[in-house]
């Protein structure tokens, strides 16, 4: 991404490797827990990968119906793809798609092979399911390529847009004029509420609320209409979804077969704000993060989150808390620094004294603990009132401290946030108001120099050492009943204010844990970086 920028806030080392030692600490317990448990969204997705796409007419994901058969009949606790493989290899069906609907209407009669009959269905499952990673390549190969043919922005932070229509066909237009307008990557927001489908709705979708339905179909239409216009402009418009929610594996795996570019992926976000249960959203992040890894997809994490619903001074350390859990979750998984968009947000209510000076303050300590990551800087939005100018001016706030702290990827503040859908003309507005201050600004990095122990640097070092305080806290000071320190300080409230239990929550039923020569074609390729 960026160029680094010079350390301006002459932070102890010491306390810098402290966090990252504690962060990796409260960490390892839920890795260990996502490698030792599945749930019925990795194992769909292990079947995207094969080729199973489709449903039925009442548009249930044939990949919906095989995982629920395979798990009546007899679990799945060794994985999805020893009982398919094996269905296939005794004729039961011709092909994929053929024993999906021949299981939906209950014709279908499963087992559990053992000896050489497992080892040749393991084998056609590894071959089948590799096709689909194949694809992913092919498509970072393709992406790779169309960088180098059409460039990328010459500025940095990248222009970060979102289009919420509800439409895909509306979308696209809307979507296409706001690259024109300068802006760099374009972000279609989901529907409401589709984290909490079990499901990933099929085919090109028209009737989303507050934003378009994330499906393979509009996947690939908005990604086609984005590259005609990358060509138009002579510069590759990134594409950005959400992996998250309840099919977090599954879109995951959809957006690498489709080339997406950035996918918002943080189960943090899903525990605390749509009440999914926390085992499963770590266990489907793990595999949602080693796809992305694989398909060179820039993660955004949601930290800006916590302080819609806490306070941004008092909670500001929790953001750095997360930020650092992330790092390490997404390493683990595969992810390098540069696809690491760390989120944060300039949500201090603007009425406090120095609001401004705290806000450069908290951007700085994110840029300098990750100095090659693409941080999100995520614009007001909590303490926008409907006053449009007070609005425009706060965003233009929020863009100056995206200037002067070197952010990777800056989202578009909007005017009319808190009062309507955005029109394009508050778009048009709202990317004038960027233009402006990275025009007349942007160069600020190489001029702005906090003094040393002044305000800036003092609040900085505060944050940061409260967060090394929480951290600890989680790692040794727990009453966690068995789950994981992180787990339990989750439910505890530590983040967001959300008390979030690791044994409730949505989609718990879909958690099983794993057994004894359990097989998943799709992890041991992605984990050892193999194509067959």
């Amino acid at each position: 991404m960026s160029p680094r920028m010079k350390p301006l806030l002459e932070l102890d080392p010491t306390v810098v490797r402290k966090a990252r030692s504690l962060a990796r600490k409260a960490g390892q317990p839920v890795v260990k827990l996502a490698q030792s448990h599945t749930t019925v969204s990795v194992e769909r997705a292990t079947l995207r990968l094969a080729g199973l796409s489709g449903a039925d007419h009442e548009r249930v994901p044939w990949v919906n119906h095989l995982v629920d058969q395979v798990r009546d009949q007899v679990g799945l606790e060794h994985g999805v793809t020893t009982p398919v493989f094996d269905a296939l290899r005794r004729g039961e069906a011709e092909d994929l798609l053929t024993l999906a609907q021949k299981a939906a209407s209950g014709s279908v009669s499963f087992r559990l092979p053992e000896g050489r009959e497992a080892t040749r269905a393991q084998a056609t499952a590894r071959r089948e399911v590799s096709r689909g990673i194949r694809t992913i390549d092919k498509q970072r190969t393709t992406r790779d390529r169309l960088v180098k043919r059409h460039g990328d922005p010459e500025q940095r932070p990248w222009i970060y847009l979102i289009v919420a229509t509800g439409d895909i066909y509306e979308d696209i237009p809307q979507a296409q004029a706001a690259a024109r307008e300068g802006a760099d990557v374009i972000a279609v927001i989901r529907s409401t509420g589709q984290s909490l489908l079990d499901y990933v709705p099929e085919g090109a979708t028209r009737e989303g609320y507050a934003g378009t339905y994330a499906t393979q179909e509009n996947f690939r239409l908005m990604r086609a209409a984005l590259d005609e216009t990358s060509k138009e402009l002579g510069r590759y418009i990134r594409l950005t979804n959400y992996a998250s929610g309840l099919c977090m594996p599954e879109i995951a795996t959809l957006a690498g077969l489709e080339r997406l570019d950035m996918m918002l992926n943080d189960s943090m976000y899903g525990i605390l704000f749509r009440d999914i249960n926390p085992i499963r959203t770590f266990v489907d992040q793990r595999f949602s993060r080693q796809i992305h890894a694989r398909a060179g997809i820039i993660i955004n994490t949601g930290e800006d989150n916590y302080l819609t619903t806490a306070d941004a001074v008092e909670a500001a350390h929790t953001v750095t808390v997360s930020q650092l859990l992330n790092e390490y979750f997404a390493k683990e998984a595969g992810l390098e620094d540069w696809q690491l968009g760390l989120g944060h947000a300039f949500e201090i209510n603007p009425d406090l004294p120095d609001s401004f000076r705290m806000e450069l303050a908290h951007a700085l300590l994110a840029r300098q603990l990750f100095p090659d990551a693409p941080l999100k800087w995520m614009p007001p939005t909590k303490h926008m009132t409907g006053d449009i100018f007070r609005g425009y001016l706060l965003d233009g706030f929020f863009n100056l401290v995206g200037a002067m702290t070197g952010q990777g990827i800056l989202l578009v503040g909007m005017m009319t946030e808190a009062v309507v859908t955005p029109f394009l003309s508050d778009r048009d507005l709202a990317l004038q108001n960027v233009r402006y201050v990275m025009n007349a600004a942007g160069g600020l990095t190489e001029d702005f120099h906090p003094p040393r122990d002044g305000f800036i640097q003092t609040r900085a070092r505060q944050v940061l050492s409260e967060a090394v305080d929480l951290l600890d806290t989680i790692v040794h000071d727990s009453d966690s009943a068995g789950d994981p320190p992180l787990l339990a300080a989750i439910a505890d409230g530590t983040f967001g204010l959300m008390k979030r239990p690791a044994n409730a929550g949505k989609g718990l039923d879909g958690v099983v844990r794993r057994a004894p020569g359990y097989d998943n074609p799709a992890t041991t390729l992605l984990e050892t970086g193999e194509t067959r």
